[in-house]
């Protein structure tokens, strides 16, 4: 591999989608190998102090590398935590031997720089059985279940404690000042969360039993209601998403390494078929709804993504920024 097949990879790579688009990774390029670290000058010491999310996102991102070698031509393994003395170490994408590009591989790295994380209302369109028990069983191979959120008292019960988990944030400050760092006014930002993918309405608001997280919640007001509106209207739709969500057995690195690799499959697996997705981080994040996640739902293992699926109501949507693989790719020479 020479330096300009490894660039195009990971410019495919760093299109993984990360907390608050701090896309925490760095790369290092040698030979046949892509070596993936942890970066922790992007982290987010209020909201992930873990360091799970990040290393989700990085997880993705290494999923991503080996889709974009599979549509190049080429073999690809990876290899989790390969560096025991190095804890940031988290992956290895080696570059095998050359193999037929098949039309699902094309089409899954073609839906790389298409995949955007859409915060609008789905439509009222229900998502194929056939696809929910494909992602099942792109995942279970890596570890990870997957669960659709189904039936009214597992929903009220999840729907529940995302909009406890977003109320806990509104009333942090320090998280509301961690937010206000990554947000980005300029359309051109290459990182952080641009307002123009945000949309104008209080999330509290539309008519949604999902409550997305609000990205300007320190501008808001804060609300716990729906507004009375016009009695005289007819009620309004009420979005209704397929709510899917993502666990595993253990809740170390490398079960938050298998669970990002389980997401980045499940990502472009619904770009390729038409859907968007967006996460509900809220309840996974905050580790007192978590763990009444764990109880409420009755689940074996550990929640580690939450992501409401379904088809948009907008052609396209904004695409967050990235930073030029320059600042996050370094070649050393092969050994």
């Amino acid at each position: 591999m020479d330096e300009q097949q490894w660039t195009a990879v990971v410019a495919a790579a760093t299109r993984a989608p990360s907390i608050h688009n701090t896309q925490p990774w760095r790369f290092t390029a040698t030979g046949d190998r892509l070596d993936l670290h942890r970066d922790h000058e992007r982290a987010l010491p209020v909201l992930d102090p873990t360091g799970r999310q990040q290393v989700i996102s990085c997880g993705v991102a290494a999923e991503f590398a080996a889709v974009a070698l599979r549509a190049a031509g080429v073999e690809a393994e990876i290899e989790l935590l390969p560096a025991s003395e190095d804890p940031d170490h988290l992956a290895t994408v080696r570059a095998g031997a050359p193999r037929e590009v098949t039309s699902a591989d094309a089409a899954l790295a073609e839906a790389i720089g298409r995949r955007h994380t859409e915060r609008s209302p789905f439509l009222p369109r229900a998502v194929p059985e056939g696809l929910l028990e494909r992602v099942e069983a792109d995942a279970g191979p890596l570890g990870v279940w997957v669960k659709t959120v189904t039936g009214s008292d597992e929903e009220v019960a999840t729907a529940f404690l995302v909009s406890r988990a977003e109320e806990l944030e509104r009333s942090s400050p320090e998280y509301l000042a961690e937010l206000e760092r990554w947000l980005r006014t300029d359309p051109a930002a290459v990182d952080g969360i641009p307002v123009g993918a945000v949309p104008e309405d209080d999330p509290a608001t539309r008519p949604s039993n999902w409550l997305v997280r609000d990205f300007v919640a320190s501008s808001r007001t804060p609300r716990t209601f729906l507004p009375a509106g016009d009695p005289a209207a007819p009620p309004p739709e009420v979005e209704r998403p397929t709510v899917v969500l993502l666990g595993t057995e253990g809740d170390d690195r490398t079960a938050w390494l298998l669970a990002g690799r389980a997401l980045g499959r499940l990502l472009l697996t619904a770009t390729v078929e038409g859907l968007a997705t967006s996460p509900l981080t809220q309840a996974p994040d905050w580790p007192a709804t978590r763990t009444r996640m764990r109880s409420r739902l009755s689940l074996v293992g550990y929640p580690q993504m939450l992501l409401r699926m379904g088809y948009p109501s907008t052609a396209g949507g904004p695409v967050s920024g990235r930073r030029p693989v320059s600042e996050v790719l370094r070649f050393e020479p092969a050994r």
